[in-house]
């Protein structure tokens, strides 16, 4: 297939240079980006009178049966094609011939590139949203089942208060719900549209720029031409959230390593997410979240392959930007993939609460309650802490615990105790009585579990929509009657 830009060339292009320059076998993902991006800019092109009206409706005719047929295999991506853009305009103007040609009017590859990128990486972000909201439904749920599990919780690796299953894991949850406001933040500047920018220098023709913005669903337009082809901040926005999303999974899979070992014994996975080994019998490795522990790495690498691509390149377009799809593509990928495994993981993993029990009841983890209790009793609280560090030295001489070491010693260090102290540092007490906002009593984690579901919900009720009226869709529609925008347009509201 000849290059587009074959004319200024008198040799044939070397196959070193043409394989080594081809980006046709990862960016034939945005075909369907592509295609929907030029039936927009011809349908543009013919309403201005910049070409034939008859002439754009024959190209976005032809396009359409064109994508009709790539999405059913009736029309294979040649990958000899130098990219995603050459193949689907040779296609086409092999089909139309003269009237084909007349696409790439008043259009760069510069541009048009950046457009494609844009559209996927919207459609992406929104299938990123989505599938961590699931993952944050799952999370709600085991919550919900939990809310009275009683577990050590831990600073250091070392046990210090108690808490319960459900407050620890709905801690996750807020995490991912920021991952969803940064995705959201950043799917808001993706959402320009930089078409008409040409090659750097915008175009000598008509173009009705706010028209293509519309018709592709773009909340605006770039407001210089040069920005327009060469910015990729927002591959870097997405793949920061992404990166900070892996992050978060990584912490979550570091716990749920440590909990199905014998040294917690917390939880145990469902049979379906675990694998054995090829030589220990016993073996039930926790793979899926090993993996995706280690997968984070992949993510950060993307997302510093995209800043170490872009820190040092002039205005405009380089060549140095084709390096932004396989790092981007990664990252959604990765961790598509990763959400994808995990929630399932999470959602039949069985919490062993008994376990989790008798570990809260060990390590002196309701210290700080009975502080709190001589607090309680007019103790200024740094006297109330030297007094019980003096108990848990105490309890470790004698080999007791607080709930087993005698009132008489409790009084031989502190007057002030009497038999109220074994109810204030019963674990139960010592957890459901903390109904502060945001703590980890059953009242507070339901409250945790009610918040966080309604945000997923209200997300779901209002997702990101096109930034124009019910009636401007009408007008356009009556405009092209083109089939692909009626798919686009038939779900907004």
């Amino acid at each position: 297939m000849a290059q587009l830009w074959k004319g200024r060339f008198k040799k044939e292009l070397a196959r070193e240079t043409n394989d080594f320059n081809s980006s046709i076998s990862f960016d034939s993902r945005m075909y369907e980006e592509d295609i929907k991006g030029s039936i927009a800019h011809a349908t543009m092109l013919g309403a201005t009178g910049i070409i034939d009206k008859s002439e754009a409706d024959k190209i976005t005719t032809e396009l359409t049966d064109i994508l009709d047929e790539i999405k059913s295999g009736e029309l294979e991506i040649d990958n000899e094609a130098e990219d995603i853009h050459t193949f689907i305009e040779g296609e086409l103007t092999a089909r139309l011939g003269q009237t084909g040609k007349r696409l790439h009017t008043a259009r760069s590859r510069n541009d048009q590139v950046a457009l494609d990128i844009r559209m996927t990486l919207k459609k992406e972000a929104q299938e990123v949203i989505s599938k961590v909201k699931e993952l944050v439904g799952v999370i709600c749920d085991k919550a919900e089942e939990n809310k009275e599990t009683i577990m050590p919780g831990y600073t250091h690796l070392q046990r210090a208060q108690p808490i319960t299953f459900g407050h620890h894991i709905m801690a996750y949850a807020a995490m991912l719900l920021r991952d969803i406001e940064r995705l959201e933040d950043a799917y808001s500047r993706m959402n320009v549209l930089p078409l008409g920018s040409g090659a750097i220098a915008g175009t000598t023709y008509p173009l009705d720029r706010q028209m293509v913005a519309e018709l592709l669903g773009f909340g605006g337009v770039t407001q210089n031409s040069l920005d327009g082809v060469s910015d990729r901040d927002f591959c870097v926005e997405l793949a920061s959230a992404l990166s900070l999303i892996m992050v978060h999974l990584s912490r979550f899979s570091e716990e749920i390593i440590m909990w199905c070992s014998w040294e917690f014994k917390f939880v145990e996975l469902d049979d379906a997410f675990s694998t054995g080994s090829s030589i220990m019998p016993q073996k039930k490795n926790p793979d899926i979240a090993e993996l995706v522990r280690g997968k984070s790495g992949r993510v950060f690498g993307d997302l510093t392959t995209l800043l170490t691509v872009l820190k040092g390149i002039p205005l405009a377009y380089n060549k140095d930007m084709q390096e932004d799809k396989e790092a981007i593509f990664d990252a959604v990928d990765t961790v598509k993939m990763c959400i994808t495994a995990f929630a399932p993981m999470l959602k039949t993993m069985t919490v062993l609460k008994d376990n989790m029990r008798n570990a809260a009841a060990k390590g002196f983890i309701n210290a700080t309650d009975c502080a709190d209790y001589l607090v309680g009793k007019g103790l200024p609280f740094r006297d109330a802490y030297k007094a019980t560090g003096e108990l848990v030295a105490l309890c470790i001489d004698k080999g007791l615990t607080l709930e087993t070491l005698p009132l008489s010693e409790y009084q031989g260090i502190c007057a002030l105790f009497d038999e109220g102290v074994y109810e204030a540092i019963k674990l139960e007490n010592c957890v459901f009585n903390r109904k502060v906002e945001g703590g980890p009593s059953p009242e507070s984690v339901t409250k945790q579990i009610e918040i966080a579901r309604a945000k997923i919900k209200s997300d779901s009720d209002n997702e990101i929509q096109y930034e124009f009226t019910e009636t401007e869709i009408e007008e356009i529609r009556h405009l092209i009657a083109v089939p692909v925008f009626k798919e686009i347009f038939k779900d907004k509201k």
